[in-house]
């Protein structure tokens, strides 16, 4: 179990130079852009414009806060992600365009390469009572929007909003809100 904190993340450009990205974890750890294996990361997103490109690797997405962007997906079509919607996932090599609905948004962004890893992100509330989250046999990332606590064998973790608590491997978890109910994203990763 690792707590990252969103003070420490590390902030570097896009891919296409088209603004900042704010990594939250990568494996393996120091690894770039063209040799990771996988990466979560924050970005914001201030204008219309295409994605970069990841060429054999798997994304998906969701929109943390602001109104929402379309986004147009080769092969796909278009899609518009808001706060409220599911998590979205497409290959990242498709090229993709974005358009803003309201103003600037703030995503949440799981890469994976494909054929050496699979991910799943999931949204989950934590209504006034502890949440279990699911078991796992590779790594778990929970992405706090609220105040919370996760509990494990090893105790309680405070987490601020935008923290990261990485956990690897098999145990049990659960989130303990800080206030009548805390929204946390839950990013899963296994092996292939």
């Amino acid at each position: 179990m690792r707590l990252l904190r969103s003070t420490d993340h590390r902030r570097m450009p896009w891919k296409n130079g088209g603004g900042e990205t704010v990594e939250i974890a990568v494996f393996p750890e120091g690894a770039g852009l063209s040799d990771f294996g996988w990466r979560i990361s924050m970005a914001t997103v201030a204008s219309d414009g295409p994605f970069s490109v990841f060429p054999g690797i798997d994304r998906t997405l969701a929109v943390l806060s602001g109104n929402g962007m379309e986004l147009s997906i080769e092969g796909i079509g278009k899609r518009l992600l808001t706060p409220e919607s599911a998590p979205l996932a497409f290959p990242a090599d498709a090229p993709t365009t974005a358009r803003l609905t309201g103003g600037p948004i703030t995503d949440l962004n799981v890469m994976t390469r494909r054929g050496v890893h699979v991910h799943r992100l999931s949204r989950f509330a934590a209504k006034g009572s502890p949440l279990p989250l699911p078991d796992a046999s590779g790594s778990r990332l929970l992405l706090a929007l609220d105040p919370l606590g996760v509990a494990t064998g090893d105790g309680l973790v405070g987490m601020h909003p935008f923290d990261a608590l990485l956990l690897d491997g098999a145990g049990t978890a659960e989130v303990v809100p800080a206030g009548d109910d805390a929204v946390f994203f839950l990013a899963e990763i296994v092996s292939v």
